[in-house]
């Protein structure tokens, strides 16, 4: 273990936790609270009402005693909430944690379980909140699940448990639960019941939730689409229509930990943070709820960190089944849309899942980047702000502009990122990719086992669709197993790096910068390993190579390295 890796673990370790202290030691427990509630009753009102003797007691811990409780929307409460890369709304949430302090949430190995369109907890400039040892579930999905019972070249048969209730209006499939609550869905993918994971080579099959619908018998329908292939005995999964309600929506706070939490269920990402710093996570696991039969656990990313600082750290976790990434850890742009005047321009976020992202501030320090090239060519400092609506802002700088500035370039904080540590953790069975290392923070993955249909590790970065910035400094990737990845269709390599870089301008374009793969064992079916360009700096040594039959390869001639407009490049002690 070298000094600076010491020093990294040492700082983490001093800054989150063993130097993180408590005001007081009063505990609330929620049983205090219940005395009029019977079982199966609404808790909501009960934990607002126990939120607010926190606030007005400074209270350090609320204890829930070990059972299920039950939360439903009526009595929530109600915020209208942007949340970057998932969808903003008017949404209600149960533990609404906005500007607390100092606060321990313990279940004491308790079930969560939620009804309908409802999210866990809220955090919007809160400090020093730690989660202990619950588990968050939904009594009703917001994705639903079908074994396929027959394919032809007119659609495909469908059963559905009654987990997954249902209705056809005219001749439109609408998900529901028991007091009529529609579930929308988007599209299709098919998993492999015996492998818990997406079938082989499977894809995403975009049909939209209009596709023709016939019941054939109670609980089985008709898909009329020649669109729709499958396999018979495999597992249909209808996506949720949107990411409307993600498990624990972390804004603008810091030192936010999470120990033995379960997360079976919800209709978004797992945990989503923007603006924050400091986010620990040991021993968090997502993924489907023991007895329940599923093979879906969350609908969206397990993690998720935009703009945060300070570190991040994921332990001894483990993530599966999740209908999207392990994790993903970025920064945005904006693109300049206007130059107003010599030290003006209007600038817009661009995705829709990041409209009324409000990262930029007075004072910050920006980076300006070509469009195409993703390349920073000036650096300014914010003097003041001008939000027009959540897409559009004008902002003002100290210095002039640089004359290069210009329409379709991007803007983005230089400092709004995390020192990053992943190990220990398991990742396996959910759609895409593994983890998304965009963090320009000093980033160590170790440890680590990964099992995914795309690529375990992804490098990214982009002016032009998500406009999530990246450009890494420092990554060291070592001890970890990559167990036959690749068996879908979400990669092309096992390690890829790369990013948004329109091609041309690929050419000594350094975006990444010193990435290490060492020590690592890859297990392969798939003999394509890395593929990467616009680096400089990428070292592979002392990995083990061993070939897999475990799966069919479909590149069998294909090369193991394929590195491209780098430099630096080391490969060698295969």
């Amino acid at each position: 273990m070298t000094k600076r890796y010491k020093m990294f673990l040492s700082s983490i370790l001093c800054s989150m936790w063993l130097c993180a202290g408590y005001a007081n030691d009063k505990v609330v427990n929620i049983a205090d609270f219940m005395k009029y509630v019977r079982e199966g009753d609404d808790v909501t009102p009960v934990v607002t009402e126990a939120l607010k003797y926190c606030r007005k007691v400074q209270a350090s811990k609320l204890l829930f005693p070990k059972a299920t409780y039950n939360f439903k929307k009526d009595f929530a409460v109600e915020k209208y909430h942007f949340i970057s890369n998932n969808d903003e709304g008017l949404k209600r949430f149960v533990f609404d944690l906005s500007g607390i302090k100092n606060l321990e949430i313990d279940g004491q190995g308790s079930l969560f379980l939620l009804n309908g369109f409802l999210s866990p907890f809220l955090l919007d400039k809160s400090s020093n909140i730690t989660f202990r040892n619950f588990s968050i579930d939904y009594s009703r999905t917001f994705h639903s699940e079908g074994k396929i019972l027959k394919v032809d070249n007119n659609g495909i048969d469908i059963q559905f448990s009654s987990g997954f209730p249902y209705k056809i209006d005219n001749t439109t499939l609408l998900f529901t639960d028991k007091e009529g609550t529609v579930y929308p869905w988007s599209d299709l993918l098919e998993f492999d019941p015996q492998r818990r994971e997406t079938a082989f080579m499977a894809k995403d099959l975009w049909v939209g939730s209009k596709v023709p619908v016939k019941e054939i018998s109670p609980g089985v329908v008709r898909l009329k689409s020649p669109d729709i292939k499958g396999t018979v005995g495999n597992v249909m999964v209808f996506a949720a229509g949107h990411r409307l309600v993600p498990a624990f929506n972390i804004s603008s706070s810091n030192n936010i930990r999470f120990f033995d939490v379960n997360i079976y269920h919800c209709g978004g990402m797992g945990v989503i943070a923007q603006n924050s710093s400091n986010i620990y996570l040991d021993k968090v696991k997502v993924s489907p709820a023991p007895g329940s039969g599923r093979i879906i656990s969350i609908t969206a990313d397990a993690t998720h960190f935009s703009n945060c600082t300070g570190k991040v750290v994921l332990e001894n976790c483990l993530f599966e089944n999740q209908k999207d990434d392990a994790s993903n850890i970025h920064g945005i742009y904006s693109r300049i849309t206007r130059v107003i005047s010599p030290n003006e321009i209007e600038v817009k976020l661009v995705h829709r899942q990041q409209f009324g992202f409000d990262y930029l501030e007075e004072g910050m320090e920006l980076e300006f980047a070509d469009g195409p090239s993703i390349k920073t060519y000036s650096k300014n400092t914010i003097k003041s702000l001008d939000r027009i609506n959540k897409e559009y802002t004008r902002v003002t700088l100290r210095q002039p502009l640089d004359p290069a500035t210009k329409s379709g370039d991007v803007i983005a904080s230089i400092n709004g990122y995390p020192e990053v540590l992943i190990r220990n953790c398991v990742i396996r069975g959910n759609r895409a990719r593994g983890i998304l290392l965009n963090s320009r923070g000093t980033t160590i993955v170790e440890n680590n086992v990964f099992h995914v249909p795309g690529a375990a590790i992804l490098f990214e970065g982009d002016a032009s669709f998500w406009y999530e910035q990246s450009g890494v400094n420092n990554v060291i990737i070592r001890n970890n197993t990559f167990d036959n990845c690749n068996y879908g269709v979400w990669g092309t390599a096992c390690i890829e790096v790369g990013s948004g870089i329109v091609k041309e301008y690929r050419a000594n374009n350094s975006y990444h910068k010193n990435i290490v793969i060492e020590n690592n064992v890859f297990k392969v079916f798939d003999p394509r390993i890395l593929k990467a360009y616009s680096v400089d700096g990428l070292v592979f040594r002392s990995n083990k190579i061993e070939r897999s039959n475990d799966y069919k390869s479909l590149y069998p001639n294909a090369e193991p390295f394929v590195v491209d407009d780098c430099s630096g490049v080391q490969i060698e002690n295969l």
